[in-house]
């Protein structure tokens, strides 16, 4: 009898860390994303092949992305500004976060996946992105008449969550495009000189608001000259950040074809490497659990 009562207790405990772990295996899995007219997306969606679309529109069953302050779509293209639409020549662009999704939805297709984006062309990490914002260096920079980006978007991501149970997802990572406007000659030497302290401070704010401490930060490298230096000394002193190289060598596969001057900006195929590519190095180095735990 007593070897009975044991086997019950024991099949007891086995089945509760059985449920657990179901739990931790179905959670929803949260991503970041924020950056300048490059993470905003500038590839035109008429470029993307029949078996793209049905990438997409499988990926579209379980991810859900929330863009710009908005309440939250089926991931998809972006129908953007006429201003822009004008430029690029086209209604329909996409950023990153388009392939990144549909790889993640492809490895994780029983989970749900939410992609958080705020973007904005030009916008710098010395001003408007700064978590340490202040009207003397948004000035330095002329983004003083801009948002603060840094608070609007952990705002934003904070409401988009609180519709959710802390119990229910994990923040798994953050997608970082940015760095040109700091490389740029607005606002003198400054904002290039401090993009290192800037950047480390960013990934340490990120992580104290949304109380992840070891959260994987994930940036592509973009900008010249100091960011550049800034995003590889961040990435080698921190094990939870790593960074997307580029080169301008055409046979490389971290060569990234953009459109010719002054429209710039990444074409759709190399578009489809960035996203992908976050995904691959997500998966090559931050797929442990205890690696994105609170």
């Amino acid at each position: 009898m007593k070897l009975y009562i044991n086997l019950i207790i024991v099949l007891f405990l086995t089945s509760g860390i059985t449920a657990q772990e179901q739990h931790e295996l179905k959670k929803i899995k949260v991503f970041l994303l924020a950056g300048q007219s490059n993470m905003d997306g500038r590839a035109k969606a008429s470029g993307l092949s029949k078996e793209d679309k049905l990438r997409l529109k499988n990926a579209q069953k379980n991810v859900t992305l929330f863009y710009n302050f908005d309440k939250g779509n089926p991931l998809d293209t972006i129908k953007v500004t006429k201003h822009i639409a004008k430029k690029f020549g086209a209604d329909y662009l996409f950023g990153p976060e388009l392939f990144f999704g549909i790889k993640m939805s492809e490895k994780y297709p029983e989970h749900q996946i939410i992609l958080i984006k705020i973007s904005k062309g030009g916008m710098s990490l010395y001003g408007a992105w700064n978590p340490n914002w202040s009207l003397e260096k948004a000035t330095l920079i002329k983004e003083q008449n801009q948002p603060k980006l840094y608070e609007e978007f952990v705002n934003y991501s904070k409401k988009v969550l609180s519709k959710y149970d802390e119990k229910d997802y994990d923040i798994c990572g953050m997608l970082w495009v940015q760095g040109e406007s700091d490389s740029g000659k607005k606002g003198g030497l400054k904002p290039r000189e401090s993009y290192q302290e800037n950047l480390t401070n960013l990934i340490a704010s990120i992580r104290s608001d949304f109380k992840y401490s070891k959260l994987p930060f994930l940036l592509f490298q973009v900008g010249h000259g100091k960011v550049i230096e800034a995003m590889q000394n961040v990435a080698k002193s921190d094990k939870n950040v790593v960074l997307i190289p580029q080169v301008q060598d055409k046979n490389s596969e971290f060569y990234f074809e953009r459109n010719p001057p002054p429209i710039g900006h990444y074409k759709t195929a190399a578009m489809k490497k960035i996203g992908t590519y976050f995904f691959e190095f997500y998966e090559k180095k931050f797929t442990h659990i205890n690696s994105i735990k609170k």
